[in-house]
C-alpha cells in the first residue's frame, strides 16, 4: 500500500499491521529485524529520499542480539527540539496457547474472538470491528505507526515546522531499557550541536483503570522503579534438629508477607494511580535434594516510586526486614525453649540473632575489618558475564558475605538492575507550567470536537523509556544507589549526567486499548488512527510555538 495521500487512519491501520506481523520479541533477532523495517519505511518517504542523510542508525553498544535504534529528523526553523520515541520489541507469545502461530494475524485474532465464550467484552469488542488484536498491536506496534504516520504529515508540509522533529524507535523496553539507554549518548551528541530539547512525546499505551472507565488518560511524567534484593544467610541444620536452625526460607517468606502487595507502601498522591510492591523473585540456594535445611535464599520486589527517593525505599525495606528477623527470632527462641522443656534436654548456648544491613553498610564492616570487596565482586562480575544481571548481583552479594570468617547470619539489603528514574514535569516553574497549559487547551479543544474525555496525570503508572530523559533525584539519593547496586557502572550502566543534562520532560500520549501483554491484547481504532495523530499534531505545533 502506497501511504502518500491516503487517511492518515488507512496510513496507521496498515504500518500497524505491517509491524505487527512482524515478531520482535524481546531478547530475539526480532528486534534487529523490526529495526531495519522501520528504517526502510522512513527511507521510502520522498523527504528521506531527498534527505537521507537524515535517518541513520545507531547500534546498541555491546549488544549481543545486535539491536539498534533508528533515528529520523525534519530539521525546522529553529533549534527548538522535539522527540518522539517508542519501542519496536514485545513480549512473547505463550500466553496464546495453542493459537500460538496465529498471534501475529489481526485478522484471524478478530474472527476467532467473535465467536469466543470466555469472555463477554472480548467477543463485543471483535463484532464491533473497531479493534485490532495482535501481539504488539497495543504495546506498542501501533505506537509507532502513529509517528511514523506524523512524521509523513509534517514532511509533506509545505513550510517548515517552527523547530525540529526527531524521532526515535528503539528496542529493550520489555527488560532493561539497553536501547532508550543507548540512545542518550546520541541526544547528548545533537545537544552538544545545538539542539534545545523542548520536550518528549511517548505513545506507549494507556488503558482503562476500571471496568467501564472510557477517559483517556495522557500522563506529564512517568513512574519510577527500584529493585530491592534481599540476600538471606542462615545457618543450616540437620533436619532431626532443624529447631536449632536459622532458616532464611522463613526469614525471606516474612519479608515477603511484609512487603508483597502490602498497600501501606504505596505512595498516597492525590489523583495518581500508584502501585504496591510485588515480588517477582524467591528462591533458596540448594540445588539438590538432600536433608539440610537450605542456608540461603534471595528474594527481589518490584518498587514503583512516584516521588519517593532511594533513600525512602531502603528505610522501608531495611525496617521491613528488621521486623521479620526480630519477630523470627523470637519466635524461635520461644519454639526452642518450648520443645527442650518437653523433651528435658538441657539447655544450649544459642542464638538466633540476625544481622540487617544495607550493601554499603555490610562493605563498610568488611573494610573495618581490612577485607577488601572489590576483587571479589570484580571476579564475581567476570567470571558470569553473560548472565541474567541480577543473578550475577546476587553472586556479588553471596560472595560477599562468604569474606566474613565467622558467617554470622545476616541479611544483606541492595538494588539489583534496572533503575529507572521517576520523571515528572515541574509545573511550579514557568517552564513546565507553559507545557501544561499547552496540553490541556489542546486536549480541551480536541474534546469539544470529538467528545472524548481527557484527564491529564502527573505519572504513566507502569514503566516507560521516558523515565531515562530527566531525573529528579538529589546528589544523596544517588549516591546511595550507586553505592547500594554493586559494580552499578558495569552490571548496568545508567549515564546518571547525561540524563541530567539532557533534561527532557516526558509527555506520555498513548494509543488506547485493553490486555497489553495477554493474549486478548487489541487497541481502539477510532482514537487510535484517527483522534490520536490529531492530538499530537496541535500539540507539537503548539510547543514550538513556546
Amino acid at each position: 500500500m502506497k501511504l502518500q495521500n491516503k487517511p492518515i487512519s488507512e496510513q496507521i491501520d496498515h504500518i500497524t499491521r505491517s509491524l505487527v506481523a512482524l515478531e520482535s520479541y524481546n531478547g530475539t533477532a526480532g528486534e534487529s529485524r523490526k529495526a531495519h523495517y522501520i528504517y526502510e519505511i522512513i527511507r521510502s518517504f520522498p523527504y528521506f529520499q531527498k534527505h537521507p542523510d537524515k535517518v541513520w542508525m545507531q547500534k546498541v553498544p555491546n549488544d549481543g542480539i545486535g539491536r539498534q535504534n533508528v533515528f529520523a529528523l525534519l530539521e525546522g526553523e529553529s533549534a527548538k527540539t522535539l522527540l518522539f520515541h517508542a519501542h519496536y520489541d514485545t513480549v512473547g507469545t505463550d500466553d496464546y496457547g495453542a493459537l500460538q502461530d496465529m498471534a501475529h494475524d489481526p485478522d484471524f485474532l478478530q474472527k476467532f474472538f467473535m465467536d469466543y465464550e470466555g469472555e463477554d467484552i472480548v467477543r463485543e469488542d471483535a463484532r464491533s470491528g473497531n479493534w485490532l488484536f495482535g501481539r504488539g498491536s497495543l504495546d506498542m506496534q501501533s505506537g509507532i505507526a502513529v509517528h511514523l504516520a506524523n512524521l509523513l504529515y509534517f514532511s509533506e508540509q509545505k513550510e517548515l515546522p517552527k523547530g525540529n522533529l526527531l524521532f526515535l524507535f528503539n528496542g529493550d523496553e520489555e527488560s532493561e531499557h539497553a536501547g532508550l539507554i543507548a540512545a542518550l549518548s546520541e541526544l547528548d551528541r545533537l545537544k552538544g550541536e545545538g539542539f534545545d530539547y523542548l520536550a518528549a512525546v511517548n505513545t506507549d499505551f494507556i488503558s482503562p483503570i476500571y471496568d467501564g472507565d472510557c477517559k483517556r488518560y495522557i500522563y506529564t511524567g512517568a513512574a519510577g522503579k527500584f529493585l530491592p534484593g534481599f540476600y538471606i544467610y542462615g545457618r543450616e541444620a540437620h533436619v532431626g534438629d532443624v529447631l536449632t536452625s536459622i532458616d532464611p526460607t522463613a526469614i525471606a517468606s516474612k519479608i515477603n508477607l511484609e512487603i508483597n502487595q502490602n498497600l501501606d507502601f504505596v505512595e498516597k498522591i492525590p489523583g495518581e494511580f500508584t502501585l504496591p510492591p510485588s515480588c517477582l523473585y524467591f528462591k533458596d540456594d540448594k540445588t539438590a535434594y538432600n536433608v539440610q535445611t537450605p542456608l540461603s535464599t534471595s528474594i527481589y520486589f518490584n518498587y514503583f516510586v512516584y516521588e519517593k527517593t532511594a533513600r525512602d525505599v531502603l528505610y522501608v525495606m531495611k525496617k521491613a526486614a528488621i521486623k521479620a528477623v526480630e519477630q523470627l527470632e523470637m519466635k524461635s527462641r520461644e519454639q526452642y525453649e518450648h520443645y527442650r522443656t518437653y523433651h528435658g534436654f538441657p539447655e544450649r548456648e544459642l542464638s538466633w540473632h540476625v544481622d540487617v544491613l544495607t550493601l554499603r553498610e555490610y562493605i563498610f564492616w568488611l573494610k573495618e575489618r581490612g577485607l577488601d570487596p572489590d576483587p571479589v565482586m570484580e571476579e564475581v562480575f567476570r567470571r558470569h558475564e553473560g548472565v541474567d544481571r541480577r543473578t550475577i548481583a546476587y553472586k556479588m552479594v553471596e560472595a560477599l558475605q562468604l569474606l566474613d570468617p565467622d558467617r554470622t547470619p545476616r541479611v544483606i539489603i541492595f538494588f539489583a538492575p534496572p533503575f529507572l528514574p521517576h520523571n515528572y514535569l515541574n509545573e511550579e516553574n514557568e517552564y513546565g507550567k507553559k507545557v501544561k497549559d499547552i496540553l490541556e487547551g489542546c486536549l480541551n479543544q480536541i474534546s469539544h470536537e470529538t467528545g472524548e474525555e481527557f484527564v491529564v496525570k502527573r505519572f504513566f503508572p507502569y514503566l516507560a523509556d521516558g523515565s531515562f530523559l530527566s531525573l529528579h533525584e538529589e546528589d544523596e539519593d544517588i549516591e546511595v544507589i550507586t553505592k547500594n547496586l554493586p559494580m552499578i557502572d558495569d552490571l548496568y550502566p545508567v549515564p546518571i549526567e547525561t540524563i541530567r543534562k539532557l533534561n527532557i520532560p516526558s509527555i506520555n500520549i498513548g494509543v488506547y486499548g485493553k490486555d497489553g501483554h495477554q493474549w486478548t491484547e487489541r487497541v481502539y481504532k477510532p482514537y487510535t488512527f484517527s483522534v490520536l495523530p490529531e492530538i499530537i499534531q496541535r500539540v507539537t505545533k503548539d510547543l514550538l510555538n513556546i
